[in-house]
């Protein structure tokens, strides 16, 4: 009876670590997924990052600090919803004259530039004085229209934060 017993407990911990390992190796395919998500979007954008160089200031096409801003902007509200997130790509397709496989990958690179630069009131002033100095005043037009669609979603206020983030772009743009 003790041995049927040790046997018992050793299948049940192999199976145990087994399942768990397997747990283990789906996560890390799904991390390996995501960082090929934003590689593939990065590179359909043109966009290479250079060593010893922030990657906000890596930025070449006025679309992608677009990108970056409108998911810094959104990320702003406490409780973003789905309605805003729709609102924002497809807004971001029109402003951008994008379709809309091009607009979803700009809201992965966008997410990417985010979080590198440490969340989203340092993406907001980053890549503000970023797009200025790509387009200067012409590209205030475009991110204008992708923000007051984000804006409008949900239940069309306008958190403190997020009015925040539009006195940073006012003064990114020298207005």
């Amino acid at each position: 009876m003790p041995i049927l017993i040790a046997i018992i407990g050793a299948l049940g911990a192999a199976a145990y670590w087994y399942f768990r390992m397997r747990d283990i190796g789906v996560a890390g395919r799904d991390l390996v997924n995501v960082a090929n998500d934003v590689r593939l979007a990065a590179r359909r954008f043109g966009f290479s990052r250079r060593s010893n160089v922030h990657p906000a200031e890596s930025i070449e096409d006025p679309k992608v600090a677009i990108g970056g801003l409108a998911v810094a902007f959104l990320e702003l509200d406490d409780l973003p919803s789905q309605e805003a997130r729709i609102a924002m790509t497809r807004e971001l397709q029109q402003a951008t004259r994008v379709d809309l496989e091009d607009a979803e990958e700009l809201v992965i690179l966008g997410r990417w530039l985010m979080s590198e630069c440490g969340g989203p009131e340092p993406a907001v002033s980053r890549l503000s004085r970023k797009l200025y100095k790509l387009g200067g005043g012409e590209q205030l037009a475009p991110l204008m229209q992708v923000l007051n669609a984000i804006g409008a979603a949900g239940n069309g206020a306008l958190s403190d934060r997020q009015r925040g983030a539009l006195d940073d772009i006012k003064y990114a743009f020298k207005l």
